[in-house]
């Protein structure tokens, strides 16, 4: 029901009497209510059915059936089985839910089941939506629409079929974010500030800020946030992080999490073994890309910034190396090239990018989900300086027959850890050189206890924040929280850098600047080497 029920006021004879002349029916007028600006000339060729309310300027016509139960949640509580299929993690969406929220059930299921068991029932009595058609609203050209709330300013054209949802615009000024268009066909959804587009399918999702799903798209049991871009394909049991994108028909991401990622053609993923059923799922961090026809096999977890290619059969957990190219041999096996990634020009771009393309941006969206873009960060800095470690010791190893150096079921050539030790060396002084060429070093003698820090689905956080998040007791607090670790991120990530490096990292500035500077020359060789390979394909194609 609308918060404001009592401004909602009966159909009278005479109303009816106008509904009835311009083509619309109903078994039992009395249960639908108008507000008192509601403008019935726009109404035309509607089937009315169950308790409707009808906001202010809203434009209905040629409707099959609008029909509602007052008792509906409208999606609100749905359960989402993302990541494992079985429901072990399952995921209640409700209106306004972040990336962040939703990143903690999905990993700590134990502790949404348990403890925040409550609080989450709490939050979503105080959510709910009931069925309504809110101020402003355009629905025409419709089948079937039935239990689903349309918010104010929302738009549904040539929807199939919408059983049990809300569809919400959160826009602040005129222009509206919310399109559902032809051909849609959803069940058991939360639309918000998203487009979803011709032929849709979706059941048991929640779609974010910012979303566009188009051109037959298929999911079901998923999330998606912010700036998730799917067209094509198909997806089961996601978890899509800040700006996922999907825009191929032959590609099925499946029981994974990712963020920023980008899939090719042809990519797939497996969480089914037949001894135990289609319970693994695995983890692609943050900035992953897929090429064509790339498979995993999950469980895996795969480094951030890494681009996966051919076949993976093996589970891999390539987290300990960042920005790596993985290729999968001829038997599934996983030969990893740590490191490569830094040398793209790509990367960088990325970076730029990635804040450019906010769409939630658009319409002065009060914003759920919180995003930081940095691609050098206390996350991918830190997984370096650990990798120095343990490029160290495999440097100590002697290779096998074949010539490879085995860590964790993943293949190495010497070659590639050396020229990954030097890689990695001059990303961890280019990110020092951000942050202390002003401020340059504090005279600290040793490491301290460093915060560990997590990448929760787009914010950067430390873990201990996230351990005293979990223990708070309302959504409220805890979205303020987030927004204060977002809002903070500068400064703890400055305190983190005062205490994570040793003395050794510890360089004049102009030594630093040196190193810095060399890491940007190995991006700009690679920038004009891409655009030298563009000139040549056009030369080659000219007439």
């Amino acid at each position: 029901m609308p918060d404001k029920i009592h401004e909602y006021i009966p159909l009278t004879p005479k109303l009816i009497s106008t509904l009835e002349k311009q083509g619309c029916s109903c078994n039992d007028w009395s249960r639908i209510r108008i507000s008192a600006h509601t403008d019935l000339s726009k109404i035309h060729r509607v089937n009315f059915c169950g308790e409707i309310f009808i906001g202010n300027n809203v434009v209905l016509s040629d409707i099959a059936c609008l029909e509602a139960q007052s008792l509906s949640d409208c999606g609100t509580g749905t359960e989402v089985s993302v990541l494992d299929e079985t429901g072990t993690r399952a995921i209640r969406i409700y209106p306004g839910i972040s990336a962040q929220i939703a990143f903690m059930a999905a990993r700590c299921p134990e502790w949404a089941n348990g403890y925040a068991r409550e609080i989450f029932d709490n939050h979503l009595a105080k959510v709910v939506k009931h069925p309504a058609i809110g101020d402003d609203a355009i629905v025409r050209n419709c089948g079937v629409i039935r239990d689903v709330n349309i918010g104010n300013g929302c738009v549904v054209e040539g929807a199939q079929y919408l059983y049990n949802g809300s569809i919400i615009d959160n826009s602040t000024d005129s222009g509206s974010m919310t399109h559902i268009g032809f051909g849609v066909n959803a069940e058991n959804f939360i639309i918000e500030d998203a487009s979803v587009e011709s032929g849709t399918i979706l059941r048991n999702c929640y779609v974010g800020q910012g979303c566009i799903l188009d051109k037959g798209f298929t999911a079901h049991d998923s999330l998606f946030f912010a700036n998730c871009s799917m067209e094509n394909g198909e997806v089961c049991a996601l978890f899509a992080g800040p700006y996922t994108v999907s825009m191929h028909k032959s590609s099925l991401l499946i029981g994974c999490q990712t963020s920023f990622m980008n899939a090719g053609s042809g990519t797939n993923q497996s969480n089914h073994m037949y001894k135990l059923g289609p319970k693994h799922w695995g983890i692609l961090e943050r900035g992953v890309k897929t090429s064509s026809d790339s498979y995993i096999m999950f469980g895996a977890k795969i480094g951030a910034f890494s681009l996966l290619m051919g076949q993976h059969k093996t589970h891999p957990d390539s987290s300990e190396f960042p920005f790596s190219y993985l290729f999968g041999d001829d038997r599934g096996a996983t030969v990893v090239i740590p490191a490569a990634m830094l040398r793209s020009c790509g990367l960088m771009r990325d970076e730029q990018k990635w804040p450019l393309r906010d769409r939630r941006l658009e319409c002065r969206l009060p914003l759920h989900d919180r995003i930081i873009y940095d691609v050098l960060n206390p996350c991918t800095v830190d997984t370096m300086l650990n990798a120095l470690d343990v490029i160290r010791q495999l440097l100590q190893l002697p290779a096998d027959e074949d010539r490879y150096l085995r860590y964790k079921g993943m293949k190495f050539t010497r070659a590639s850890l050396e020229r990954a030790r030097h890689l990695y060396q001059l990303a961890i002084y280019k990110y020092l050189h951000i942050h202390t060429a002003t401020e340059g070093f504090p005279n600290n003698d040793s490491i301290e206890n460093t915060e560990d820090w997590i990448d929760n689905s787009g914010l950067l956080i430390q873990r201990s924040e996230l351990r005293k998040i979990m223990s708070m007791g309302s959504v409220e607090d805890m979205e303020r929280a987030f927004d204060s670790a977002y809002n903070n991120y500068q400064q703890l990530q400055r305190q983190w850098i005062d205490n994570r490096f040793s003395d050794e990292w510890h360089r004049n500035p102009e030594v630093i600047a040196d190193y810095a500077a060399e890491f940007d020359r190995i991006i700009e060789e690679d920038r004009k080497k891409s655009i030298e390979d563009l000139s040549a394909q056009d030369e080659m194609l000219r007439l």
